[in-house]
Order: C-alpha cells, then sequence, then structure tokens
C-alpha cells in the first residue's frame, strides 16, 4: 500500500493499480476504494462510472469511511447509479461517524441546504464544526454563516467573523468575501477598509460571487494609495491558518 501510495502521489497511477489490484482482490478495502476512485477520476484507466460503483460498493460495505464518501458522491451526482440523495446522504453520514472530515463537511452542507433531504440547522452545524476541528475551511465558513443568519444558534457577529477568519485564512473564497463584508461593515470587527479590500480581492480570485456586492463600495472607500495597499496585500501568501476555534 505505501509503494502504492507513492506512486499515485507521483502520478504514476498504472504503476499504482497494479500494486492495488491484488490487495483488493485479497480484500483490502483502501484498495479496492483507490481503484474504485480511479474508475471515478479516470487516473490511469478509462474513466468509468459503472466499475467504480462496483468496487466503491465493496469497499464501502466493508465498512471504509473514504469508500462511503466517495460512494456517495456518486449517487449524489448520478454518476454510474441511479440519482439518489438520499442514499447519498446516508453514506455520508456513515462516513462521517467514522470522523471522515470531507464526509462531515458535505453533509453539514446538504443539512443546512435542506434542498434534497430535509434541513436540520441543528445538525449541520454538528457536522460543520466537527468538519472544522479537523481543518475543512468550507466548514469554517459554514459556521460563520449559521451564527450570522442566527440558524440553529443566536446571533453573533463577533462569532460569524471568528469563524469567517479561519476559513479565509484556510483559503476558502466564500470565507474570505464574507470576512471583508463583515470588516467593510465593521460587523463583528472593527471597521477596516483596507482589510475589507484585500479579502475581498482574495475572495473573487477564488471565484467566490459572494465578494461581488461589496468590492466596489470597498474600494470607493480607499484613497488610490490605499486601494494599491490593499492589492499588493490580496497577492501575497496567507499568513499562517490560527490555533483553536472560537468559544
Amino acid at each position: 500500500m505505501s509503494r502504492a501510495l507513492e506512486a499515485a502521489q507521483a502520478g504514476d497511477y498504472e504503476e499504482a493499480l497494479a500494486l492495488w489490484e491484488p490487495l483488493a482482490r485479497e480484500g483490502v478495502a483502501r484498495a479496492q476504494n483507490n481503484i474504485g476512485a480511479c474508475f471515478a477520476e479516470g487516473l490511469g484507466v478509462a474513466r468509468d462510472p459503472a466499475l467504480a460503483q462496483r468496487w466503491l460498493s465493496t469497499a464501502a460495505q466493508s465498512g471504509d469511511p473514504v469508500a462511503q464518501r466517495n460512494l456517495a458522491a456518486l449517487y449524489f451526482k448520478g454518476e454510474g447509479v441511479p440519482q439518489d440523495y438520499v442514499h447519498a446522504a446516508e453514506l455520508y453520514g456513515a462516513a462521517a461517524a467514522q470522523d471522515d472530515a470531507p464526509a462531515q463537511d458535505m453533509l453539514s452542507w446538504m443539512l443546512l441546504e435542506g434542498e434534497v433531504i430535509p434541513s436540520d440547522p441543528a445538525e449541520a452545524r454538528r457536522w460543520a464544526e466537527r468538519a472544522a476541528t479537523q481543518g475543512i475551511a468550507a466548514s469554517m465558513t459554514r459556521m460563520g454563516m449559521l451564527y450570522h443568519n442566527a440558524l440553529g444558534v443566536e446571533r453573533d457577529a463577533g462569532q460569524a467573523a471568528q469563524w469567517w477568519r479561519r476559513g479565509a485564512l484556510g483559503g476558502d473564497a466564500d470565507g474570505q468575501a464574507m470576512l471583508g463584508a463583515a470588516h467593510h461593515l465593521g460587523s463583528g470587527v472593527p471597521r477596516d477598509a483596507v482589510r475589507a479590500y484585500e479579502w475581498l480581492l482574495r475572495a473573487e480570485a477564488g471565484g467566490s460571487a459572494l465578494a461581488a456586492p461589496f468590492l466596489e463600495a470597498a474600494r470607493l472607500a480607499l484613497s488610490p494609495e490605499a486601494a494599491a495597499e490593499a492589492r499588493r496585500a490580496a497577492t501575497a501568501p496567507l499568513p499562517d491558518p490560527e490555533p483553536g476555534h472560537p468559544q
């Protein structure tokens, strides 16, 4: 497994698959998952969602949380299987219960959006916080949204801004947009026009649509010199993420 992982990390998926296959046929669930993931993504083999589903199902039935999460993604997207949001949520839940952070993040998103499964803000918060403590920046941003919109918690602008800052430092573009907006409005953090524009520029570069409503107003609040300072800061490497989490 170690040799296969090294090969995969080097981009040599053909070698990795050659090493994983005998292990998978012997019942090693993570090797089965890895083969399924390669078929799902077309890594070292032609993309084949049906074969991906077969390998991932075998691994998921053995209790492998990564396989459960990857199989959930197939059901969520309807690739190689009929689209089934409820079953996807069940699989994400099984993986989340085994502390798989990406599954916790996705389950939290589904529970908060409430579009394909019933909305449950309290459960969304529980899974988002667990994923956030494992470093998932999108869940940090979602925690901020929960406090901002008073979903399952009392509204708390300070908590929202703290969580957005964690998400922003983790590289989440939506977290950067919301932190920029918070600095622009002085909501939960001191009003700071330069920091606001910096974070909004980072968010725009990262593809967040949440930055657009605030960008022009933030720019107009600055002198040309201050705007230039913010643009320089926005292209610098992100500061190190802050330890801990809001209490």
